[in-house]
């Protein structure tokens, strides 16, 4: 099984959305860039689990025989 390479892209430029988020509540000087940063983070965070999730239970049903469908 494979790794496809829109999941890699994706996964890169969430990860530097959150990192971006993390800078933004690193130098905040008010609550709403505060929390606007670390909910952009915490999302980024998210949604790169959520790619992870989704290509492990790929391959495992790849390894079942079963078709998967994005």
């Amino acid at each position: 099984m494979e790794v496809e390479t829109g999941d890699i892209v994706v996964g890169a430029m969430m990860l530097v959305f959150g990192l971006i988020g993390l800078v933004l509540a690193s130098g905040a000087t008010d609550n709403e860039m505060y929390v606007f940063g670390l909910s952009l983070a915490g999302f980024a965070a998210a949604f790169v689990v959520g790619l992870i999730r989704r290509h492990y239970d790929k391959a495992e049903a790849y390894q079942r025989g079963e078709n998967w469908h994005v």
